[in-house]
């Protein structure tokens, strides 16, 4: 465990960030993967992975809504030296975790072909996405336990071990995706089915090294059988956290979605160059990311040791932090976009849309960065309704302006990314309106001495 409520926030900041940077690239990676080897298949099935791979974002949104409460009620229980809470918090979410996996997995063979229908261009789209998803699924399935055991470390300040065991499973992808993918020694290759087939056995392989290395080493928290049956008290105090930041990604698959939808027009050539430069694009914020996700443990164990000054200096440390560091990455954009598009695709009407994609949507980074620090001072704070009300603003000002514009006769494709830039600036500004309340909220200075931060 790692005391988060002394020392430097700057220190504890890079700590904590660097490895789940690490961490954080690696599953970007992960998905990048199977964006490469399938390039070799054709512009339907990148267009239809890229598509599929949204679902993604749909499973990370029911994995945030376990983690996001995980992770803040144990720092806040590890903040005030609360070993037996914590424990209890861990337990339960991890009962949670089993049921949303299984729920996760059927719902998706389910619904996979009626969703590719929705939002591919045409039928060989609609056939490679469905095969992808039919594969994928147990990936993401595998996904609700490890999020939970990874989220529980990441409140007690341990960060190191999950990022190892991810590097390992994602090198292990690496080695299986062409294979299975192309064959190799006279065995037939699965296309788009092996690229699914290689991130599942991945992800089977980077649950089981986790739950290996938890029940050896991990200390402050541990399973108890005893405590994983049903309590509802505490399944409400991890959901009214987790429900608000899980729906905010939920409103990411739909603001995606939209975006195909509005691309569908476009062709192949257009869904294809999209899917890889937001896979790329996600891979770009990571560095954002990576500080956003440190500054949940901060604050929540701060808040547990009722320390409301170190709060407030988190959030300043990691807005100057995400701010420098999308700033730079921005100007690199601007200068060669291409650079990060070639490798996934050799068709120069898909790099050149996706060049044209990564020049705009990079002036969102800026702010996407402070986005991402305040949803993370928001979990560490145990209230993540702010962050559904801006992600739900931008949504209603995003999704339906796109959806309408693309049935217009003058409907251009850089039209999609200008609404972007407006609809994400003003989500920034709503954001930090609304710590800004928070804060002086709870840590105004009219509170008496001693006052108990709830």
């Amino acid at each position: 465990m790692t005391d988060l409520t002394k020392g430097s926030i700057a220190s504890h900041i890079v700590s904590l960030a660097v490895p789940i940077f690490g961490s954080t690239m690696i599953f970007m990676l992960w998905l990048l993967v199977d964006m490469y080897f399938v390039a070799v298949i054709g512009k339907a099935a990148v267009a239809g992975v890229g598509a599929a791979g949204n679902v993604s974002f749909l499973t990370s949104a029911l994995t945030l809504v376990l983690s996001a409460g995980t992770m803040a009620l144990v720092a806040q229980a590890v903040g005030r030296k609360d070993r037996p809470g914590a424990v209890l918090v861990f337990n339960q979410s991890l009962g949670l975790a089993v049921i949303f996996g299984a729920l996760a997995l059927v719902g998706g063979l389910l619904l996979a072909h009626g969703y590719m229908r929705s939002v591919a261009a045409d039928d060989t789209i609609v056939e490679a996405g469905t095969t992808y998803l039919f594969w994928f699924m147990p990936a993401l399935a595998c996904q609700f336990v490890t999020a939970v055991i990874a989220s529980a470390l990441r409140g007690t300040g341990v960060v190191r071990p999950a990022v190892i065991i991810q590097v390992l499973s994602v090198l292990a992808n690496i080695g299986l995706a062409p294979l299975l993918i192309g064959g190799w020694g006279g065995i037939q290759g699965l296309g788009v089915a092996g690229a699914g087939l290689a991130t599942s056995l991945a992800a089977v392989m980077n649950l089981v090294l986790l739950c290996a290395y938890f029940r050896n080493s991990a200390r402050t928290i541990a399973v108890d059988w005893k405590q994983l049956p049903p309590r509802l008290a505490q399944w409400k105090r991890i959901l009214t956290i987790g429900l608000p930041a899980g729906a905010e990604l939920a409103f990411t698959f739909v603001y995606v979605a939209a975006i195909y939808y509005a691309l569908s027009p476009f062709g192949p050539a257009a869904q294809a160059a999209f899917g890889i430069g937001s896979r790329v694009f996600g891979a770009i914020q990571v560095p954002a990311m990576a500080i956003a996700l440190a500054v949940g443990p901060i604050t929540g164990q701060n808040l547990g040791a009722a320390n409301g000054e170190r709060i407030k200096e988190t959030f300043k440390s990691a807005a100057l932090m995400g701010s420098a560091l999308m700033a730079a990455v921005t100007i690199f954009i601007q200068w060669r976009p291409e650079l990060l598009l070639w490798p996934f695709s050799e068709d120069p009407s898909t790099v050149a849309i996706g060049a044209v994609f990564l020049r705009l949507i990079s002036l969102n980074l800026v702010a996407q960065g402070l986005i991402l620090v305040c949803s993370g001072m928001f979990q560490g704070l145990g209230n993540t309704v702010p962050v559904l009300i801006s992600s739900g603003v931008r949504l209603i000002t995003y999704a339906v302006p796109v959806i309408w514009l693309s049935a217009q006769p003058y409907f251009r494709l850089e039209y999609i990314w200008y609404l972007s830039i407006a609809t994400t600036t003003l989500q920034a500004l709503l954001c930090l309106a609304l710590l800004r309340l928070e804060l002086a909220t709870r840590f105004g200075k009219s509170r008496p001495p001693g006052y108990r931060l709830r």
